[in-house]
């Protein structure tokens, strides 16, 4: 995985960003270029995991590139072609519900629809409560849909939550490889 160009977006599962963040600290030391994307939500929403702020300056930072954090600035990815891959981790329900159905109102669906007109690869990492209830519909209709690959996800609390899965963050990097060379990483469901 080198000289390639990498959209790393992040939406809202708060509570899974870290995770995420991980992943991007990693990937930051490769011989990648990597653009930070981010929805409204995130970009500017402090919670108890954190502030909006230290989260941008932090990922500023890692990806050495300003954030792409709104509609105006997601929709050049497409026509100027300015990624390889993107990957949406963590992806919540509500967006993965969005890029099945292709709605484009937040910078995160924007950049999906606008990269996927060049017929490149997106990786979905989801973290959603309602993966194996509302949302499951929407997350079979993306595993059918070319160009998007999932990283691999399990249940995260069965007993407590028993509709809820979150992608492996561990496996981002191996699932980019794979989405590179149009295979989804195996096994997917961990």
């Amino acid at each position: 995985m080198r000289d390639i160009t990498l959209g790393y977006a992040f939406c809202g599962s708060f509570c899974t960003i870290s995770q995420s963040l991980k992943e991007l600290e990693k990937l930051s030391k490769l011989d990648i270029k990597i653009k930070p994307i981010m929805s409204e939500i995130v970009y500017n929403t402090d919670t108890r995991f954190g502030k909006a702020r230290d989260l941008v300056k932090r990922v500023e930072e890692l990806c050495n590139e300003k954030v792409i954090h709104d509609i105006p600035a997601a929709e050049p990815i497409g026509p100027k072609g300015l990624l390889d891959i993107l990957v949406v981790s963590p992806c919540t329900g509500n967006t993965t519900a969005k890029i099945a159905l292709g709605i484009t109102d937040t910078p995160v669906t924007m950049a999906v629809k606008a990269h996927l007109r060049n017929n490149r690869p997106v990786i979905i990492g989801l973290a959603t409560n309602d993966a194996l209830g509302a949302s499951a519909k929407n997350i079979g209709l993306l595993q059918n849909t070319k160009n998007i690959y999932f990283i691999p996800f399990c249940q995260d609390d069965p007993v407590n939550k028993s509709t809820s899965l979150v992608c492996d963050f561990s496996k981002t990097a191996d699932t980019i490889e794979n989405a590179l060379i149009d295979k989804q990483i195996q096994p997917i469901i961990c």
